[in-house]
C-alpha cells in the first residue's frame, strides 16, 4: 500500500480528478495549500504599494492505493497535470504502513477498496 500526494496547480484539478475516476481511483482527499517550488516570486503593485509573492496558490491531493493501484495513479495524474510549465508540482509516493475503515474495522487493502453505494 502507498500513499500518494500531489501538489498540482488549482486549474488542473478537474482534469485530475476526471483522469483519477477514469482510472477507477474513487478515494481522495484534497486541500488547498501555499508553497514554493522554482517558479520566480512574483512581484506586483497594489494602490502603489509593492505586493510580493512568494507561496503559489496549489491543490494538494492525498490517495491511498494498493500496489496495483499505485502506477496507474501517478500515470492519471501525470498526464493531467502537466502543462510543461514551471510550477506544474510534484507526486510524492510514500509507504503506508496500516489503513483502518473507521465504521467497519477493516484493515488495509480492504479498507481501501470502494465500497457499492448504499441507498436506505
Amino acid at each position: 500500500m502507498k500513499l500518494i500526494t500531489a501538489i498540482i496547480r488549482p486549474e488542473k484539478l478537474e482534469e485530475v480528478k476526471a483522469a483519477l475516476f477514469e482510472a477507477e481511483v474513487t478515494g481522495l482527499t484534497l486541500q488547498r495549500v501555499a508553497g514554493h517550488g522554482g517558479e520566480k516570486i512574483a512581484l506586483e503593485t497594489y494602490r502603489g504599494a509593492p505586493i510580493v509573492y512568494e507561496f503559489h496558490e496549489k491543490i494538494q491531493l492525498d490517495i491511498a492505493v494498493s500496489e496495483p493501484f499505485v502506477e496507474i495513479t501517478v500515470q492519471a495524474i501525470l498526464g493531467a497535470a502537466r502543462t510543461g510549465e514551471v510550477g506544474d508540482g510534484k507526486i510524492f509516493v510514500r509507504p503506508l504502513e496500516r489503513v483502518i475503515r473507521i465504521r467497519t474495522g477493516e484493515l488495509d487493502v480492504e479498507a481501501l477498496t470502494p465500497e457499492p453505494m448504499r441507498h436506505p
